[in-house]
């Protein structure tokens, strides 16, 4: 298949995998949601590269509509009614028309719109939208089934790396400073980076949240986000951070505010929730949980680009592409029984970074930044050899280093490996 890119001819960024999505929905009757924190690429993905392979089809211009609400000159379109009368008027005979729409929050009442424009049975509809009333993950269940999301991440490290043509360890000291937002790239200084980042994070994400949530206590909101930035890889629970609120802060925060803020801040994509998984009981714990950032560049300038851990923000992006890559992901427990030094059982709990699965198909993921010993390899390895089942055990590392196997089947492979190849765990 051609590649479609985002960007001139210095510096092009290649989204197939989205493409792909789209055309897998093509015709498929449901509206089509492009969803993603704002300023990830949902915009050029559908305006752009999904034209461009639309025409490439044999699509005539003229069958493809597309309207942009954020234009000036579009906005007597943000009325529905105005916008429903404009996109019928463009439908001229039978044969298949694409509508795409952005920032299609812009109408007050869109949902019945795009209801309605399922009827239409010549129109193929896709929309996208930028702020959090749209970006809300209640959205697609307005739609009652009829909604089909593509949820689009910022760019992974391999979307990065090929854009920079640098070599790897140069891109990737790049990307664990600075994350993936395609506009990062266009930034030539490492103050112009972090500037727009920040700007970003303060002028578009808490704006939009403070407005679609009608929050009024900006420094409760501000100082949870920076628990969490601080906290990325770390357990934690609204109780915990109760007590950071007190202890810390001087401040009382209730839990149930704090659960209400840690659920906005999910439904607008700037963070992600994982739940721990007992493996051996095969069942969910509810709490503690940890907190990963949708990109390393915002939760590093929601820090002032302090509290650079390496160890986590590895974690953090190895946990981003397991979701890129279409895996669930939890935490993993495992429970077990040791003799203690008076010579006692006592019961403890080993933690496996990430246990991800697709359909049947599950692995268990270990992130280490660096084995430099013997004794750092037997911690790593030491919940895997507590589980009972034959799935596929790795471990990855930040060296580049061989893929190697060791005599209890457990796999050691490079951060390399991982993130620039299509299907890394396909030994």
């Amino acid at each position: 298949m051609q590649k479609y890119a985002i960007g001139d001819n210095k510096m092009r960024i290649n989204r197939d995998k989205y493409l792909n999505e789209l055309i897998s929905k093509m015709h498929n009757k449901m509206i089509k949601i492009i969803t993603g924190i704002r300023r990830c690429g949902k915009s050029y993905l559908l305006n752009e590269i999904f034209y461009d392979y639309l025409i490439s089809l044999g699509v005539n211009e003229d069958h493809i509509i597309r309207i942009s609400l954020e234009d000036l000159e579009n906005e007597y379109l943000t009325d529905a009614y105005v916008l429903n009368n404009h996109v019928k008027s463009l439908i001229k005979d039978d044969q298949m028309y694409y509508l795409i729409v952005d920032e299609i929050q812009q109408v007050n009442r869109f949902v019945p719109l795009l209801n309605g424009w399922l009827k239409i049975k010549n129109l193929d509809v896709y929309v996208s939208g930028s702020n959090s009333r749209f970006l809300s993950k209640d959205v697609i269940t307005e739609f009652r089934g009829r909604g089909d999301e593509i949820y689009v991440s910022p760019l992974t490290f391999k979307e990065y790396y090929d854009a920079r043509g640098k070599d790897f360890d140069d891109a990737w000291n790049e990307y664990i400073i600075y994350g993936g937002m395609p506009f990062v790239l266009e930034r030539s200084t490492n103050e112009q980076k972090s500037k727009y980042l920040k700007d970003l994070f303060n002028e578009i994400y808490i704006k939009d949240i403070k407005e679609r949530y009608g929050i009024r206590n900006d420094s409760q909101l501000e100082t949870l986000l920076n628990i969490i930035s601080s906290s990325i890889g770390s357990l934690t629970n609204p109780s915990k951070i109760e007590h950071t609120f007190k202890s810390v802060k001087q401040e009382t925060l209730s839990r149930n505010t704090i659960e209400s803020y840690l659920d906005i801040l999910e439904d607008t994509f700037l963070i992600k929730k994982t739940n721990r998984y007992d493996i051996k009981g095969r069942k969910y714990i509810n709490t503690p949980s940890k907190y990963y950032f949708v990109d390393m560049g915002l939760r590093n300038a929601r820090l002032n680009f302090r509290q650079l851990e390496d160890t986590h923000m590895m974690e953090n992006i190895i946990f981003s592409e397991l979701i890129h890559r279409g895996y669930n992901v939890d935490i993993g427990v495992v429970e077990v029984s040791e003799k203690n030094e008076n010579g006692n059982y006592v019961r403890k709990s080993l933690e496996i970074d990430f246990v991800a699965n697709i359909s049947n198909d599950k692995i268990y993921v270990q992130s280490a930044y660096h084995l430099p010993s013997p004794e750092k390899v037997k911690q790593e390895i030491r919940p895997f050899l507590n589980v009972d089942d034959s799935f596929r055990k790795f471990i990855i590392v930040r060296d580049n280093i061989d893929v190697r196997k060791d005599d209890y089947g457990i796999t050691t492979i490079g951060l390399k490996h991982f993130l620039l190849n299509d299907d890394p765990f396909r030994l």
